[in-house]
C-alpha cells in the first residue's frame, strides 16, 4: 500500500470501524456475530493501513540529523502500539467467533485478560504507544515539513486520540480528525 493511499484508508477504515459497531449496537445487542466481526476487521485493517503511514511520514523527515533519529523513535513507538492493536483485534476477532452468545465472549475475555500482563501489554498501556507515535510524527513533520504537514495538524490528531479515548461512541468523529490532519500530506504527496 502506498502512503497516499494508507493516508486515506486508515482514517476511512477506523471510521468504518466506528460506524459499524453503532449500528450494530443500534439494530442488535452488539456481541458475537456479524456486527462484532465487520466491525473488528475495519478496525484491524485501519490499523494495519496504519503500517505505511508511520514508515512514510518517518521517510519524509530526511536522511539525517537530529530529526531523522526522533521520527524514527516516533515510528518504531506507534508500530510498537499498532503491534499490541492488532493483537488485541484478533483476540477479539477471535473472542467473537468463538462465544455463542454475550455472556460466553465476555467469560473469555475476562480469561485472556486475567492472564498476568496481558493487560498493560495488549489493552491498556502499549496501545497507546500507536497513537503517541502518530502525535509525534506528526508534530515532528509540523515542524521540519511544514510544505506537507500543517500547524494545526498535531493539534486535530490530539483532539482524535482524545475524543476517541472518551468513548468509542466517537471512533467516527476521531477518525475523521485523524483523516483531516493527515489531508494536506497526501495532497502534498500527489502534487
Amino acid at each position: 500500500m502506498t502512503l497516499g493511499t494508507a493516508l486515506l484508508a486508515g482514517p476511512v477504515l477506523m471510521a468504518g470501524y466506528g460506524v459499524v459497531r453503532l449500528v450494530g449496537r443500534a439494530v442488535s445487542d452488539y456481541g458475537p456475530g456479524v456486527w462484532w466481526t465487520a466491525a473488528h476487521l475495519l478496525f484491524l485493517a485501519g490499523v494495519l493501513a496504519f503500517v505505511p503511514v508511520f514508515l512514510g511520514l518517518r521517510g519524509l523527515v530526511g536522511e539525517s540529523g537530529g530529526g531523522r533519529a526522533a521520527a524514527t523513535v516516533a515510528a518504531w513507538t506507534g508500530l510498537l502500539g499498532a503491534a499490541a492493536v492488532v493483537v488485541q483485534s484478533v483476540i477479539d476477532l477471535g473472542a467473537g467467533f468463538a462465544a455463542a452468545d454475550k455472556q460466553a465472549m465476555s467469560e473469555m475475555f475476562d480469561r485472556v485478560q486475567g492472564v498476568p500482563g496481558v493487560m498493560p501489554l495488549v489493552y491498556t498501556v502499549v496501545p497507546m504507544l500507536f497513537w503517541l507515535g502518530l502525535l509525534a510524527l506528526v508534530t515532528l513533520l509540523a515542524f521540519l515539513r511544514r510544505d506537507l504537514v500543517r500547524a494545526w495538524a498535531p493539534v486535530l490528531v490530539l483532539a482524535g486520540t482524545v475524543v476517541m479515548a472518551v468513548s468509542l461512541d466517537l471512533l467516527p468523529v476521531g477518525a475523521l480528525c485523524l483523516g483531516v490532519a493527515l489531508l494536506p500530506v497526501r495532497r502534498g504527496l500527489s502534487g
